[in-house]
Order: C-alpha cells, then structure tokens, then sequence
C-alpha cells in the first residue's frame, strides 16, 4: 500500500499561480495524498470546491483587501507604473524589483511568519513552493520541498543562450541588446537581491544565484511549458528540473454553456481576457472592447474585477470571471495577456492566439508564441483598430496553423503530461515519480 503524504502547497497569491497550483493538488489527491494550502485570505473558501484544505493568513497592510484583492493587487500595480502603457519590459522589472524591493522584503518575511506556524501545524511530509523570492521558512524547517516555476522557464532558469527574463527579447537575438539587458537588470534588482541574499546567509542558507532572489531546490524543481513551446532547442534542460506540458487544473463543479445572444449569433468565436491584473486598466479594456465591438465576430470576455464599470457591445458575452477551461474549448481564437497559466491551457486546447503582454514574463511568452508561428504578438496599448481586427482576420484563416495547433493539442491530451505524465527527454524519471509520489 502507497504511504500517505501530507503535502503543503505555498503559490504565488495571484491566480494563474494558484490555477497552476490547484491543477498539481487535484493529480496528488487523486493519488490518495492530503493536500493543503498556505495562502492570504482572499482566498477564504475558494479552495474548498476543489476538496483543498485550506489554511490563510492575513498579510500586513492588506488587512481590508479582503475578498477584493485581486482588485487592490491590480490597481497597486497600475498605480506603481507596473501596469500601464508607459515604460519598457526593462523599466517595468526594475520598478518591480528595485523601487518595490523593501516592501516586497518585509511582506516575505511576513509570509514567513505565518508559514513556519503553518508548518509547525501541519507537519508536511512534502512542500511544494511555486514562488520567485524566497521563503526561508521552507529551508529553515529541514522538510523536502519541491520549487515549482508556474511562470515562464526564463523567470528561474537563468542561462546564457536564452534571453533574460522579463524582457521580451527574441531568441535570435542580437545578443549584445541581451547583455545590455542583462547587465541593467542584475544592477536594478541588486538592492534588493542584496537584502534577500543578506537575509539568506544570516540564517544560515547558501547564497543567491546572481540574477535571482531565490535558490532551486536540492530535492526537486519543475515547471509547466509545452514542449513545442519551450527553449530546449537553445539549451539543454538543467539538471534537477523536470518539464510538464502542463499544469492544469479541471474544473466539472463549474459547468458553461455557451449564451443564447451568441449562439443565434454569426462569425466566429473568441475569448478575450488580460487577466485578473490587466483588466483592472478599465480604460484600455474599454478601447479594446470597443475595437472588438467593429469585428464581424463573436466574443466572451473575461471582464476582470472592475467589469460592472463598462458595457459590452452586442457581438459579446461576459463576466468578472468566466469558467476559462470550459470557454477554451469552444472558441476558435484566443485574445490574451500572456499570463502563463493562460498560454499553456490555450495551447492545451490547440486555439491560435494574439498575446498582448503587460508586464513580467508576460512579454517572453508573447515574444516565444510570435517567433514560433503559433500566433501574433500585439502592444495592447498601442495597437490600432485596423492592426488588430487585421490579426484576428489573419489567424482565423490560417487553416494550415490551426491544423498546426490541433496536432500540438492531441499530442498533449494524448500524452496528459502533468505530474505523473512524460518528462521532457528523461523517459526513467517518468515511473519513478509516479511509484514515488503517487
């Protein structure tokens, strides 16, 4: 008889992370393990549906965010100039990292607080941490711990035959604007790896990598990212890190059909959504939908937590949230911000896709879904009317890529490539993790 394992998760408290989570929970409990959540409190009861335990915390300064703070994370971003029209790729990782870097210490070493009582509590026989800034808490407690990278491979996975994170930059180069990049990022983030690193060495941990503010697992490390996706034509998979196409969750509790004013409808039909974060830049989703509104196709739109403030034009449906692993097999185009969790279910389902990148590793999978065919890479701010109504007519006859796309789809369907599925170019490590975890 398989042991029992009591398996802490702590991701990243946005929800593409905590989606990619909830996918990776749902394999193991199926397994026979005991799975909890280490998380703040907006996420009170949304846990329960998927049969997660769920143990929250409330965060220093976040104490009236509540249940709206997925909105009060957004507009703190917009109001930072993370989230915006203004600003390169470069400018807006170095405002995240650098001009953010004491509050964004202090509230990891909040988490750490609760964590290590959560810790204590629960006595996991396995953590699994899908974060980008370490919690000492986890290698402090002695426990086996799995890193998980929910974000594009690039954000850990530093190397220099691929670009550096955050930047959008091609995988062709030039490879000096990459050293340029490069170097302009290691300064920008340096206070703050300095305090992290500081921190690190202080209770006894080894030292961080150069260009990142946490340490890979000695146990264990994984990601989520289609193989015909991925950056292993460039460079080899590290070792101790192992890829899944994906990390999908499955959703049968929230059922969808498709609504009558768009099923009597003509035209195509296509999902848009920036995201939880994007969608809160109420201004822009109004351009956007009202350029959408002139297409002679049919949309749902993911409205995001600022949706009741704007209308809808006649060709969509939409809501704050929509079932999106339900949407995603049903409509022939994807409109998207390049959130991770967002691509890879995309690709999942074999949909072509425009990318509007916002912020982060938004604009490395923009860039990586543009150079390899799979779709077009647009500036949601800057783009016109007749740019992106042209892509949307342009990707929608493209019979050869959507056959392009059904095949990739079938192969991953057919492979279920998550947890207990195939790992990229290490075929023994399959049936080990799959006696071994599940």
């Amino acid at each position: 008889m398989k042991q029992k394992l009591r398996i802490l998760f702590v991701p990243i408290d946005a929800t593409g992370h905590v989606n990619s989570a909830i996918g990776m929970a749902q394999v193991l409990m199926a397994a026979g393990h005991e799975i909890t959540f280490g998380i703040s409190d907006q996420w009170t009861g949304k846990l329960e549906p998927y049969g997660i335990r769920e143990i929250v915390w409330t965060l220093k300064g976040r104490e009236d965010a509540g249940n709206n703070a997925a909105k009060y994370y957004a507009q703190d971003l917009k109001r930072k100039g993370i989230l915006g029209p203004d600003g390169t790729p470069l400018d807006k990782a170095v405002i995240m990292f650098k001009d953010n870097g004491n509050e964004m210490f202090e509230a990891c070493r909040d988490v750490d607080e609760h964590l290590a009582k959560a810790i204590d509590t629960i006595q996991p026989d396995i953590i699994v941490c899908d974060q980008i800034i370490s919690l000492t808490s986890i290698t402090r407690s002695g426990i086996p711990w799995v890193l998980v990278c929910s974000c594009n491979p690039l954000t850990i996975m530093h190397d220099n035959r691929t670009p550096p994170p955050f930047s959008g930059l091609p995988t062709t180069g030039p490879y000096s604007e990459w050293q340029s990049y490069r170097e302009a990022y290691i300064e920008g983030i340096h206070n703050t790896w300095k305090q992290i690193n500081d921190y690190e060495l202080a209770t006894g941990l080894p030292p961080l990598p150069a260009m990142s503010l946490i340490n890979e697992s000695k146990y264990l490390n994984i990601y989520g990212y289609p193989e015909e996706l991925d950056y292993l034509d460039i460079r080899p998979l590290p070792e101790n890190w192992y890829r899944f196409d994906n990390l999908m969750r499955k959703e049968k509790h929230r059922p969808f059909e498709l609504p009558k004013q768009l099923s009597t409808k003509p035209g195509k039909l296509i999902f848009f959504s920036l995201g939880s974060m994007g969608a809160v830049d109420v201004e822009n989703m109004k351009r956007l939908v009202n350029i959408l509104g002139k297409s002679r196709n049919r949309f749902i739109v993911s409205k995001g937590p600022l949706g009741d403030e704007y209308d809808l034009p006649d060709n969509m449906w939409g809501q704050s949230s929509v079932p999106q692993i339900q949407v995603l097999p049903l409509v022939d185009l994807v409109i998207n911000h390049g959130g991770n969790n967002t691509l890879n279910e995309t690709i999942y389902f074999g949909k072509p896709m425009i990318v509007m990148p916002l912020f982060a590793d938004q604009y490395d999978n923009a860039q990586r879904v543009h150079e390899k065919g799979f779709g077009i890479r647009l500036d949601a701010y800057k783009c016109s009317e007749k740019i992106l109504l042209s892509a949307i007519d342009k990707l929608l006859n493209d019979n050869e890529l959507r056959e392009k796309m059904q095949k990739i789809s079938q192969r991953i369907q057919s492979d279920n490539n998550i947890i207990m599925g195939s790992v990229a170019r290490r075929p023994p490590f399959r049936r080990k993790m799959s006696s071994d975890l599940c």
